[in-house]
């Protein structure tokens, strides 16, 4: 059977460990397969001046995409760049020119993948995209086909690894965020500027795109509720373990009867969960379906060699289709078409809450602080003071019956009117067990 040609474009991380594993694992791609994957072709700006061990010696070597979209020679063009600019434009003239794609982006199919394959459809190629959430976790075959029979009512994840590194360090050194993100940058973990990473923004683009497979809903990432990890101190993770739980940026779709609600932030989960023992670099996506239960997923989501083993699947999966064709095609999204999805708020959400407070200390206020949850109908669980070495920064917690979203907002909001406050409160819902 003829050998399908692959052009890559890109050639950071994801593009390099994707070459390496294309070119020192091609005996084993080939047996599996019955023929080969060859790159014919490889794109980025600085390819004349790379080396580049695991490339061919005759395959084109461009500094303009265009040209290896457009190369006689290139079956399937795996989209490495990332963003929403060029490789949208990438994309499109991809299709154009009947060339089927493999993508890492999570941004852009989290923006339009839906819209995308669409068009990839009715152009006759394939769009494939397992790299573009949780690296080394084949999630998306999870849910596009491995559990496809069953119907989602949750999910839950830890789905950036930068987050949970620095979440992790900061819990087991007792080292402020400040300091540890500073080492995660020196490390190589953290980009220069980290926000995309520490305030939830590509973990909410995973979320979005892992919800639509799930729950086969159009998810607009904009739409679902972000809070990141900036806020989060050695202390409250002193105070998690009194309460028998832990921090971490969790990822949760769940439905409820008002609809399906989305949501990244921090949040205590019980130590004796699964997700709780997710550490460092690591990702993990918990499913719960209505008839399978739980199941549970773990891997690393980042770095050259996991994504790649993503993409070089990928690019595998298209490649049987080009060779053996595939009347009917399973979508990217594991749905013929998808739903418009109606937001639900998160204000909706009932969750117990923890509650943690600096304050210039005086008396009286817990009851001024209790007085305004009771008047809005939430209840005291506890109150947590663990020794304090000044008054003048006093930190405490209080953790609150199970209430609303909407409830809190209102008493935090109140709260942060209150003279002896050195901050508005913090306040992380408590996850249920998983």
């Amino acid at each position: 059977m003829k050998d399908v040609h692959v052009g890559v474009v890109g050639l950071g991380n994801v593009g390099s460990g994707t070459l390496a594993i294309l070119h020192k694992n091609c005996e084993q791609i080939g047996q599996k397969l019955g023929f080969q994957l060859r790159v014919t072709a490889v794109c980025s700006r600085s390819v004349h001046g790379l080396s580049l061990p695991d490339v061919p010696a005759d395959a084109l070597r461009t500094t303009d995409w265009r040209e290896l979209v457009a190369h006689p020679r290139v079956d399937v063009v795996a989209e490495l760049v990332g963003g929403t600019g060029v490789a949208r434009e990438l994309i499109e003239s991809a299709i154009g020119h009947g060339k089927s794609i493999v993508t890492a982006n999570k941004e852009l199919m989290a923006l339009e993948g839906a819209d995308i394959w669409d068009r990839a459809i009715k152009a006759g190629i394939n769009l494939a995209m397992e790299a573009s959430v949780a690296g080394g976790i084949p999630i998306h075959a999870v849910l596009r086909e491995g559990i496809s029979g069953d119907r989602i009512v949750a999910l839950a994840g830890i789905l950036n690894g930068t987050s949970n590194y620095i979440l992790t360090e900061m819990e087991s050194r007792g080292d402020s965020f400040d300091a540890v993100l500073a080492e995660a940058q020196a490390l190589g973990y953290a980009e220069a500027d980290p926000s995309a990473d520490v305030d939830g923004f590509d973990a909410r683009s995973k979320l979005a795109i892992l919800s639509a497979l799930a729950f086969g809903e159009r998810i607009t990432p904009s739409d679902i509720f972000v809070e990141g990890i900036r806020r989060i101190t050695a202390q409250d993770f002193d105070y998690a373990h009194q309460l028998g739980h832990t921090i971490r940026l969790v990822c949760s779709a769940r439905q409820t009867e008002q609809g399906l609600i989305l949501s990244v932030r921090p949040a205590l989960i019980p130590q004796s969960t699964i997700l709780a023992g997710v550490k460092g670099a690591y990702n993990a996506v918990w499913v719960k379906g209505q008839f399978g239960a739980d199941t549970f997923y773990y891997g690393r989501g980042a770095g050259p060699n996991p994504t790649g083993v993503a993409v070089v699947s990928d690019l595998m999966r298209v490649a049987r289709e080009i060779r053996c064709g595939s009347p009917e095609r399973v979508s990217p999204f594991a749905h013929e078409r998808l739903g418009e999805y109606r937001p639900v708020s998160v204000t909706l959400q009932h969750r117990p809450y923890y509650l943690r407070f600096r304050v210039d200390d005086r008396p009286g206020i817990i009851a001024e602080l209790a007085g305004i949850l009771a008047s809005r109908h939430i209840g005291l669980e506890a109150v947590l003071q663990l020794p304090c070495d000044t008054k003048h920064d006093l930190p405490f917690v209080i953790t609150v019956e199970s209430t609303t979203e909407q409830a809190i907002r209102e008493a935090t909001a109140e709260m942060s009117q209150l003279s002896f406050l050195r901050e508005p409160p913090l306040a992380l819902p408590m996850e249920p067990p998983l």
